[in-house]
């Protein structure tokens, strides 16, 4: 750590300078530093311990609990200078999980996660990376709420509704799907000046024929996981409009054939 100090000073400087505090800007270079240690559990108080004449466990629960600050700005300029670094020609979208023994934390539940390969207790964490042939950085990122946090879903669980207050969760804030989410992530991306025209993602948001679409609509290219049992039309298929009989709402185009799982798709059209 001695030896990068001094850039990793100066790079905090930059992400942070939209600080309104100098307090703040202080702190955050500290809590990144803290982060960046050896160490596997990184919350603020093992991590106060390992900082030295910085450890004030205090002034680093306050940055991270009460100290507010738009975290859209700093994620921005951490999005310009990972263009200028690494060049991106593809945005990666996945998802985390973050593996939780009691129920205290925002958005627990029992979910599946590719952490643990298996429904558990987890958060999880929808992000976006920038990503080129040499290296990979995450820009944006959202919590993800599950439906029994959510006041307003009828699967919301009167325990985890509650806490919601506790947790700092916003009234407004409620369950959203996580391709929704991800598309989400890339509009507000491509609102800070960056365009990469390519999308990739795993199954878990190809399945999701609405985020595809939503792709297309933004003009975007994607390279996407699909699962087996995923319908489509075979690429010569065109949609036919039956002909309007006079009377009643006009007839939608449909396709003249039932659309096929893709794995028979792909069996019939053999190794070649």
């Amino acid at each position: 750590m001695a030896a990068v100090r001094c850039d990793l000073e100066d790079f905090a400087a930059e992400m942070f300078e939209p600080f309104a505090r100098a307090d703040q800007r202080r702190w955050g270079e500290v809590y990144l530093r803290g982060l960046l240690l050896d160490g596997r559990r990184k919350s603020v108080e093992p991590m106060a311990a390992r900082l030295g004449e910085d450890g004030n466990r205090q002034a680093l629960a306050h940055f991270i609990t009460t100290s507010p600050w738009e975290a859209a700005h700093v994620r921005a300029r951490l999005a310009w200078r990972m263009q200028q670094v690494i060049k991106p020609t593809a945005l990666i979208i996945d998802d985390t999980g973050f593996l939780k023994d009691g129920d205290a934390s925002a958005c627990v539940a029992r979910q599946y996660t590719g952490t643990a390969g298996k429904v558990t207790n987890c958060q999880a964490g929808v992000s976006l990376h920038m990503a080129s042939d040499g290296a990979s950085v995450a820009v944006d990122w959202r919590l993800f709420m599950p439906e029994s946090w959510d006041p307003a879903s009828p699967k919301a669980d009167a325990a985890k509704v509650a806490r919601r207050t506790t947790c700092g969760i916003p009234e407004e804030v409620g369950h959203v799907e996580k391709w929704q989410l991800a598309l989400d992530m890339i509009d507000e991306t491509r609102s800070w000046g960056i365009d990469v025209p390519l999308v990739v993602a795993d199954g878990g948001y190809g399945d999701a024929a609405a985020f595809r679409l939503g792709l297309e609509e933004r003009g975007l290219s994607y390279a996407v996981g699909i699962s087996t049992t995923t319908t489509a039309q075979t690429e010569a298929a065109r949609p036919h409009t039956p002909p309007y009989g006079g009377r009643g709402p006009r007839p939608q185009p449909v396709y003249p054939e039932t659309a096929r799982t893709v794995k028979k798709l792909v069996v019939e059209a053999g190794k070649q």
